[in-house]
């Protein structure tokens, strides 16, 4: 019985440690200049700051180039601007590394609103959605700093992915709740330290992670399989403020090929012609907590898997001690015998 239990707390203490929060390199890349795809990358020196005008860029709205970064909005309310790349991507495969700082004089939610990444059809178009238009076609990353709905669970800053074929609205009053895909907390907002996001789209899984805490090492915040984009399409950044405001800027974005084998069947698609899309992994009527029968999906956070492993392991456990005692029994009722 001692050696059994040793192994038992020994396994436990493997899966335990399986369980935690795994750290992951800071480059996803392998860092190869090669794969670094500088069309559709904005670096400094920013050319044309100051000016009106960047090759590979447009910008609108309260938007400002300076030597040190592209602020999209002022500590100001009720501004909105953005950047885009001029250059569609065709690449099927591909990790976008964004280096960015939000930060403002307002106190604890008494700021807003957030950032917005975009990998979209449409360009250069203003709307409610965190300066850029509502009903698009691709996939957007929001970095919501404000909780609109007074009755949200979720801790802010927070991040949230959405692909859009055009049909689905952002609720602001609901912070995209009913459309969201996964998201994660994230305390990203006035950081004395570089703060950073990587989206990587491959084969049909979209990956998120962030790198705010200044350990130089990604955390994970979303992992979504099935999600189906198309090429051709263009990457951008937006912000946008209303009674409530902080300074967005982006210092960095940069664009990497992925080296990634797909399937023979692959080369007879055109996948500048698919639709934005994602594959449900259940039905939508099973998200009961989403009148709009949209399904929401993330990854298992570490606490949901320590409490699986846990349960496992107690449920290892009982059995192993149930099965000793009536094992003990049996020994004794057969000593009676002799």
């Amino acid at each position: 019985m001692a050696a059994g239990a040793g192994g038992l707390v020994a396994a436990a203490a493997v899966l335990l440690a399986l369980a935690g929060p795994r750290p992951v390199p800071a480059e996803l890349t392998d860092g190869n200049s090669e794969h670094l795809k500088r069309e559709h990358s904005l670096m400094k020196p920013y050319q044309g700051a100051g000016s009106a005008a960047m090759p590979l860029w447009d910008f609108q709205g309260s938007t400002m180039v300076t030597s040190q970064y592209v602020r999209l909005t002022p500590d100001e309310r009720s501004r909105e601007g953005s950047i885009w790349n001029r250059v569609p991507c065709f690449l099927k495969d591909w990790e976008l590394h964004v280096h960015f700082k939000i930060h403002g004089a307002g106190k604890k939610n008494l700021h807003g609103d957030g950032l917005a990444l975009w990998y979209t059809q449409e360009r250069l178009t203003p709307g409610p959605v965190f300066g850029s238009k509502d009903n698009f076609h691709g996939l957007a990353i929001f970095l919501d700093t404000y909780p609109n709905d007074e009755a949200t669970e979720r801790v802010f800053p927070y991040i949230s992915a959405m692909v859009n074929n055009g049909s689905l609205t952002y609720d602001h009053s609901k912070d995209g709740r009913w459309t969201e895909l996964a998201g994660c907390s994230a305390d990203l907002r006035n950081q004395n330290h570089d703060t950073f996001l990587a989206v990587r789209y491959s084969r049909g899984r979209l990956t998120v992670m962030t790198d705010v805490e200044d350990k130089n090492e990604w955390k994970n915040c979303i992992d979504i399989a099935g999600v189906q984009l198309p090429t051709g399409y263009f990457f951008g950044a937006s912000a946008g403020t209303g009674d409530l405001s902080d300074n967005h800027d982006i210092i960095s974005m940069k664009l990497f090929q992925l080296m990634v084998e797909h399937p023979v069947e692959d080369d007879t698609v055109d996948w500048t012609k698919i639709e934005p899309r994602v594959s449900l992994l259940k039905s939508p009527k099973d998200n009961v907590d989403d009148p709009t029968g949209n399904f929401r999906s993330g990854p298992l956070t570490g606490w949901k898997v320590f409490l699986l492993l846990l349960c496992a392991l107690l449920g290892i456990i009982v059995c192993a001690v149930v099965g000793a005692v009536v094992f003990q029994k049996r020994q004794e009722r057969n000593k009676r015998f002799y």
